[in-house]
């Protein structure tokens, strides 16, 4: 495993030092926490770590014509945009950079493997990846469980994985 992940990083790094940023990469597992806010008018979500530490919130407004949330750092600075396209068949997310939702900042964009799932199954299209014959990660998880795994394109080589932990 170790050795896949060296791969990994190498791969990475080949596409700017991570696919978002350097910042954001370590050279080791890292253990999260993410935790739901209710009872709020906007769709809101925080990452911390093992700490109770927040390293990133996901902000979204329920009210908007435009389905878009935001995920911020620690100290409040826009990483990504994520915004629904609309009046597709398989569900598809656009992701860019900071505040932007420009083409030129363009991430990744995420879609539904099939029209009908039971399970969630997504495929992941870095920007560079513009024909789409073949995505760049794979995730397949479910949320009864409140789990996933993150695969490297159709392989079977894990890059992440998600379980539901109690305390």
């Amino acid at each position: 495993m170790q050795n896949y992940y060296q791969q990994q990083q190498q791969g990475v790094s080949a596409v700017g030092g991570g696919i978002v940023g350097p910042q954001y990469c370590a050279p080791y597992n890292v253990d999260l926490a993410i935790v739901r806010k209710v009872l709020t008018l906007a769709d809101s979500f925080s990452v911390t770590d093992i700490n109770g530490q927040t390293l990133f919130s996901l902000k979204g407004s329920l009210l908007t014509l435009r389905d878009h949330r935001v995920l911020l750092d620690a100290a409040g600075r826009p990483v990504v945009t994520l915004r629904r396209k609309l009046m597709t068949a398989h569900d598809r997310w656009q992701v860019f950079r900071g505040d932007s939702s420009d083409l030129k900042d363009l991430v990744f964009s995420v879609k539904r493997s099939s029209f009908f799932q039971l399970k969630t199954k997504l495929d992941v299209f870095l920007a560079h990846n513009t024909e789409e014959k073949v995505c760049d990660f794979k995730v397949k998880g479910s949320w009864f469980e409140r789990s996933c795994v993150i695969y490297a394109g159709e392989s079977l080589n894990i890059v992440a994985q998600v379980t539901l932990h109690f305390n």
